[in-house]
């Protein structure tokens, strides 16, 4: 069996070069993964208990915006965790450019009565007068 000779001066030159593409694309892969998980995981950890009754309002086939209450007080809108400052910007943008846009209020059971009619009021007052408050429909316990 022929070989090659070995040569000790081969070592010292080592790798000089590190290749980081392989750690580049796992940690862009990573952010991905969190970017599409977060929202879902916010929706989580904020449940919103909906009160229950007998009936309930039909589906509407224009634009439907949620609007989700906590019982701590918190606004949810349209998917996103919102300060009173930004959800006040962002309904006077919709009294602009979608004034047709339905609302539905979805108030936790807990949630103050106080908070249910602030959303209501801010509604109200940027002209957006479509909105339902969405409750749990509950089996007819009979007669």
């Amino acid at each position: 069996m022929a070989g090659k000779n070995f040569d000790p001066s081969e070592l010292s030159e080592g790798i000089n070069e590190i290749n980081i593409t392989p750690f580049v694309d796992v940690v862009l892969v990573l952010l991905v993964i969190f970017m599409v998980t977060a929202p879902v995981m916010l929706k989580e950890s904020l449940k919103v208990n909906l009160p229950k009754t007998l009936t309930s309002d039909a589906q509407s086939k224009s634009a439907t915006v949620g609007v989700a209450i906590t019982k701590d007080g918190q606004v949810i809108f349209n998917g996103q965790l919102m300060s009173r400052e930004s959800l006040t910007k962002e309904l006077s943008r919709y009294s602009r450019e979608a004034p047709e846009t339905n609302f539905l209020i979805s108030a936790d059971a807990e949630a103050l009565h106080g908070e249910v009619v602030r959303m209501i009021d801010l509604l109200k007052k940027n002209n957006l007068n479509r909105f339902a408050l969405q409750v749990e429909k509950i089996k007819d316990p009979g007669p």
